[in-house]
C-alpha cells in the first residue's frame, strides 16, 4: 500500500477526481441552498474564466511533464540511474502535476456542465467561488513549482535525496534491527534440522518483508519461521526465502498457505530504498564513482559523498549501542544487517576509483579514522579493514612517493 501511494498516477487520479467532483457539485448544490445568494454571476463571466483555466492548464501540464522528463534524464546521466526513482516519487512534483491535471479537468467539466444549462443562478455563484479558489491554488502551486525547479535533477539536490532516503532506512532499521522479530545469528546452527524451506520461485531483489503477515502465519500454525532473505538480498528461484519449523505431527502447509507466505516477500527487478539501508549507501558510492570517472573528473563531489556516507555510518554506529525494543513478532527470526557490509558499500568502490587521487584518499582515511573511534567492535573492525584496503589500492595507483608516505603516516597514526 505504501508503495502504491508513491505512484504518480495515484495522486493525479485522486486530485483529478476532486476537480471533476467540484465542478459537478456546483450544479448539484444549487437545489440545497435555501437562501438567495448575494450578487449575480453571468454565465459568460464564468465561461471565460473556465476557458482560460482549461486552455492554460493543458499547456502548463505539458510543460511540467517535459520538465520532469528532462530532470530525470539529467539525474540519470549526471548522478546515477538508481537515484531517478527518488525523483519520480517526489511528493511536491507529484502534487504539482496532479494539481494542474485536476484544474484542467475542473475547467473542462465546468464548461461542459455550464453550457448544458445545468447551473442555476446560485449554482453559477458557487461555481464562480470554486473557480476563484482553483485560480488561487494554481498560483500558489506555480510559485512552489518555480522554486522547486531550481534544484530538481541537479547533482547536489539529488544527492541530498539519496542521503535522506538512506538515513530514513537506517533509522528504521535501528528501531527494529530484526524487522520486529527475534535475531537469527547463525542460520546453519540455529535453524532446526526438520525445518522446511520456502523457495523464492522468482529471480530478483527482495524489496520488502511483510513481518505482520509472517507473524500471523506463526500464530495460526503454532510454527516458527526463520527468514533467510532480508530486504536487499538477490534471490534465485531455488533460494530459500525462509524455513518453517512446525511442531511434530502438525498438519502440512497447503500450497495456498505457501503462496501466502511467498506473497509476504516483495520481489522485484530493482532494489528499494525503504527497507534496505545498504542500497542508499551503494547509490551514494555510485555517485562518487561517476564523479571520479575521466569523463566527469569531479573529485569534489566524491569528497562530498564521503562526508555524507560518514554521517550515515556514524548514525549507524551510535544507534547500535542504544539497544532494541521488545520484538513485535517473537516467532519470526531474522538475520542482522552486517556492519561490514555497510562499510563495504560506502567505501570500497570509492577507494578503488579514487585510488590515485591523494585528496580523495586522505578524506577516506580521515573518515575511517573517525568511525574507528565509534560504536562497538564490529564498527571498529569494519573501519580498520576498509582503511587497510584503501591504503593497499592507493599504493598500487599513486605515482608520487611523497603522497604514499603522507597516506601511510596518516594510517599509522590510527
Amino acid at each position: 500500500m505504501a508503495q502504491l501511494t508513491r505512484r504518480l498516477w495515484v495522486r493525479a487520479t485522486l486530485i483529478g477526481a476532486l476537480g471533476i467532483l467540484a465542478a459537478v457539485l456546483a450544479a448539484v448544490v444549487d437545489r440545497y441552498i435555501p437562501w438567495t445568494m448575494p450578487g449575480k454571476i453571468g454565465a459568460d463571466a464564468v465561461d471565460s474564466l473556465l476557458t482560460i483555466i482549461a486552455s492554460s492548464m493543458l499547456a502548463v501540464t505539458t510543460f511540467t511533464l517535459s520538465t520532469m522528463v528532462s530532470a530525470y534524464g539529467s539525474a540519470t546521466s549526471n548522478v546515477t540511474p538508481r537515484a531517478t526513482k527518488l525523483l519520480i516519487e517526489d511528493r511536491l512534483t507529484q502534487t504539482v502535476l496532479s494539481t494542474f491535471i485536476g484544474s484542467f479537468l475542473f475547467g473542462i467539466v465546468g464548461l461542459v456542465v455550464l453550457r448544458t444549462g445545468a447551473y442555476g443562478e446560485r449554482g453559477r455563484v458557487v461555481l464562480f467561488i470554486m473557480t476563484v479558489v482553483v485560480i488561487a491554488l494554481i498560483v500558489i502551486t506555480l510559485l512552489r513549482w518555480i522554486d522547486h525547479l531550481t534544484g530538481l535533477g541537479r547533482v547536489g539536490e539529488t544527492t541530498d535525496r539519496v542521503e535522506a532516503a538512506a538515513r530514513s532506512a537506517i533509522e528504521a532499521r535501528l528501531k527494529a534491527p530484526y524487522l520486529g522479530g527475534q535475531p537469527l545469528r547463525d542460520g546453519e546452527r540455529d535453524v532446526p534440522a526438520n525445518a522446511v524451506p520456502l523457495r523464492a520461485g522468482a529471480i530478483g531483489y527482495v524489496q520488502n518483508v511483510d513481518m505482520p503477515a509472517l507473524s500471523r502465519f506463526c500464530e495460526a500454525h503454532d510454527a516458527d519461521l526463520f527468514v533467510n532473505a532480508i530486504p536487499g538480498a538477490f534471490v534465485y528461484a531455488d533460494t530459500p526465502l525462509l524455513w518453517m519449523a512446525a511442531p511434530h505431527g502438525a498438519d502440512p502447509v497447503s500450497q495456498t498457505e505457501r503462496d501466502d507466505l511467498s506473497a509476504a516477500f516483495a520481489i522485484n527487478n530493482e532494489r528499494s530504498f525503504h527497507q534496505d539501508p545498504r542500497f542508499g549507501l551503494a547509490v551514494l558510492s555510485e555517485i562518487a564513482c561517476r564523479a571520479l570517472s575521466p569523463a566527469v573528473n569531479d573529485p569534489g563531489t566524491a569528497i562530498d559523498v564521503i562526508g555524507r556516507s560518514t554521517r550515515l555510518l556514524c548514525l549507524w554506529a551510535e544507534g547500535l549501542s542504544e539497544g532494541e525494543d521488545a520484538p513485535r513478532h517473537p516467532r519470526v527470526r531474522v538475520p542482522p544487517l552486517q556492519t561490514a557490509d555497510l562499510f563495504e558499500d560506502a567505501f570500497m568502490t570509492v577507494a578503488r576509483d579514487g585510488a590515485g587521487l591523494i585528496e580523495v584518499q586522505l578524506r577516506i582515511q580521515k573518515a575511517l579514522l573517525a568511525l574507528s573511534r565509534m560504536g562497538d567492535g564490529t564498527v571498529r573492525a569494519a573501519a580498520r579493514h576498509q582503511s587497510r584496503m584503501a591504503l593497499d589500492r592507493a599504493e598500487e595507483q599513486m605515482a608520487l612517493d611523497a603522497d604514499k608516505a603522507r597516506l601511510r603516516d596518516l594510517v599509522a597514526g590510527n
